[in-house]
C-alpha cells in the first residue's frame, strides 16, 4: 500500500467496516425478518438511517411506522413531548393512516421548508438538525431533496447529541455519493415487486429482501 493511500484510509472521515463498533443501541423495527438482518437487531437508535428511493410511496413509511409509534408512546409515558417531526415531506401525512399505524396524528409536526431544491434543501437540513438537538422530539424524518456529505455528517452528529433517531429520504440517484449514515437502504421497484437493499450497515453485511415478505409476514 503506498503512503498516499495509507494516509487516506487512516483519515477519520473515511468509514471502514473494520472500525465499526461491535455493538450500538438499536430499536426493533417491528419486522422480525428485517431485525434478523440488521446489525444489533433493529434501526440505529441515536444515529442516521438513510433511505434511497426511486420515487416516494414505495413502502418506506410502512417500514418506519412501527418504531415511530413506539417512540412516541415511550416518550409520552416518560413525561416528554415526543414530537415526531416530518421536514418537507413530498405529501402531507394522512391522519387516519397514522392513527391506524398506532401513531397519534396530534403528535406529528410537519415543517415546510419550501421546495426540495436549492437553498430550500439547506433550510430543510437545518430544520432537521435543530429538531434533533431540541430535546423535544422522539424521531425526526426529512426529505431535503439535496444533501452534501458535510450536511449528512452534521445530521449524524445532531442525532448522537440529541439521542434521537434521524431518518433521511433521498433519491435513488444519491446511492453512489458518500454518506456518513450508519445505515443506508435502497427501495427499488422490480418486475416481481418492491425490493429492499442494504447498501451499507455499520457492523453488518449488505442484503436484499422483497418488501412484501416483511410487510405481510
Amino acid at each position: 500500500m503506498n503512503n498516499g493511500l495509507a494516509s487516506l484510509l487512516a483519515s477519520p472521515g473515511i468509514w471502514r467496516a473494520s472500525r465499526a463498533p461491535a455493538s450500538f443501541d438499536t430499536l426493533p423495527t417491528g419486522y422480525p425478518a428485517l431485525d434478523a438482518r440488521l446489525p444489533g437487531g433493529g434501526w440505529p437508535a441515536r444515529l442516521l438511517t438513510e433511505f434511497l428511493l426511486e420515487r416516494p410511496g414505495l413502502g418506506e413509511l410502512s417500514l418506519v411506522m412501527p418504531v415511530l409509534a413506539r417512540l412516541q408512546t415511550e416518550a409520552r409515558a416518560a413525561g416528554h413531548t415526543g414530537w415526531v417531526v416530518w421536514v418537507t415531506p413530498p405529501l402531507l401525512p394522512y391522519a387516519p393512516a397514522l392513527a391506524a399505524a398506532g401513531l397519534d396524528p396530534g403528535g406529528v409536526l410537519v415543517v415546510k421548508a419550501g421546495e426540495q431544491d436549492g437553498a430550500d434543501s439547506d433550510n430543510a437540513l437545518w430544520a432537521m438538525e435543530q429538531a434533533l438537538i431540541s430535546g423535544h422530539c422522539a424521531a425526526v424524518l426529512g426529505w431535503p431533496g439535496r444533501a452534501g456529505d458535510r450536511q449528512i455528517r452534521r445530521l449524524q452528529l445532531a442525532a448522537q447529541t440529541g439521542g434521537v433517531p434521524a431518518m433521511l429520504f433521498r433519491t435513488a440517484g444519491s446511492w453512489s455519493a458518500a454518506s456518513a449514515a450508519a445505515l443506508r437502504l435502497r427501495l427499488m421497484a422490480r418486475q416481481d415487486g418492491i425490493w429492499l437493499e442494504a447498501l451499507k450497515s455499520r457492523g453488518g453485511r449488505p442484503f436484499e429482501l422483497p418488501l412484501a415478505s416483511l410487510l405481510h409476514a
